[in-house]
């Protein structure tokens, strides 16, 4: 146990840039296990633990706040559900080759969002019903995106609420949070159905992304962001060419 304890820092630094940025720890948490030589399957599904534990800190902080819209959480919650049992299903497929360059997919987009996030957040939206079900379909999008990379789903919740309902930034961010409580816990049942994940790394994990989670939410709104935006960026871009490189390596040393 000792030799693993360095999960729990993990997770609390994870747990801070989730809270603060509304997607998640796991574009912090999976690139740093797959780094290390954790399976996809193992990476994923410890990796929401902490995103659930990450929520749970998170929500209780923003709620003290009255900064979620906990209706439409509930609503969009429980739409991702069956995406997130359908994404982890799929992801005991993927080889570890082709998981890589689709989650340096998904950190490259991570990577846009946070960097353009406020010019995002300043241009208003009227809702329609037609936005309104693509919100809904993109839910479900959402929910498989969270299970299959162990991301929790916040990367398509955010923009989503900001751009195409036109909630601001202060209020998408926290209902983001109470959302990944739905899609990470349904992740987490199927996982654990499957056999992924290893519970004592995914409790460490957790633990430090709990604590993260509410420190995340009572600093959100006075720390600078545009430093830390510029810095998370950089790093999650490094980590994208870093798992393009592995699995260009995978895929020629299998090929």
């Amino acid at each position: 146990m000792i030799d693993q304890l360095w999960l729990v820092p993990l997770g609390f630094a994870a747990g801070i840039l989730g809270s603060m940025i509304g997607l998640g720890g796991g574009i912090i948490v999976v690139p740093v296990l797959t780094f290390f030589g954790f399976p996809p399957t193992l990476a994923v599904s410890n990796s929401l633990f902490a995103a659930f534990s990450n929520a749970v800190g998170s929500t209780v902080s923003y709620s003290r706040q009255k900064r979620i819209d906990y209706s439409l959480g509930l609503k969009l919650g429980l739409l991702c559900i069956p995406g997130t049992i359908l994404g982890a299903y799929l992801s005991s497929d993927v080889t570890p080759g082709i998981f890589k360059i689709l989650f340096g997919l998904v950190l490259v987009s991570s990577a846009v969002y946070i960097f353009m996030r406020k010019k995002i957040e300043t241009q208003e939206k009227t809702l329609t019903k037609q936005m309104i079900v693509f919100v809904i379909s993109a839910s479900f999008f959402a929910g498989i995106i969270s299970s299959f990379f162990g991301i929790g789903g916040g990367i398509v919740f955010v923009p989503l609420m900001v751009v195409g309902i036109g909630m601001t930034m202060k209020k998408a961010a926290p209902t983001s949070q109470f959302i990944l409580l739905f899609a990470s816990l349904s992740g987490i049942i199927i996982h654990s159905i499957l056999g992924h994940p290893d519970f004592l790394q995914a409790g460490l994990l957790s633990v430090g992304a709990f604590v993260g989670g509410i420190i995340g939410a009572r600093i959100s709104f006075n720390i600078k962001e545009r430093s830390l935006q510029i810095l998370v960026s950089a790093i999650i871009i490094l980590s994208a060419i870093k798992l393009f490189f592995d699995s260009a390596s995978d895929l020629l040393i299998g090929g």
